[in-house]
């Protein structure tokens, strides 16, 4: 009965990452043309200052949770097919919404980019 050799799968990158540590010399970022650096650094700020709406509106969904679930005790009294409103708004309701704050503000810099 012969056995089949076992060989290591990896990707290109990995192999890539493994030979940057082999080699003797210091792997080195390539360098940006003055003007691409340039631009790089304007975008990377416009979309900073894009990205501070969404992420406020992130934290006030998750922060304010507590907050709704405070100014309305009635929520726990409210039940959808058995589970108390309250659990699924905290369970459920924050994934879609972060989903969809995650697109709005995807789209957001992208436009950006192709400005």
């Amino acid at each position: 009965m012969s056995r089949t050799r076992r060989v290591a799968v990896t990707s290109p990158q990995t192999r890539l990452a493994h030979a940057r540590r082999r080699s003797r010399g210091r792997w080195r970022q390539p360098r940006l043309p003055a003007a691409d650096t340039q631009r790089a650094t304007a975008l990377y700020a416009a979309q900073r200052r894009r990205g501070i709406p969404a992420l406020v509106l992130m934290f006030a969904l998750l922060l304010g949770l507590p907050g709704v679930f405070a100014l309305f005790p009635a929520l726990d009294t409210v039940r959808l097919l058995g589970i108390p409103l309250s659990w699924l708004l905290l369970a459920v309701f924050p994934y879609p919404a972060m989903a969809l704050l995650a697109r709005w503000q995807l789209r957001r810099a992208e436009r950006i980019e192709d400005e």
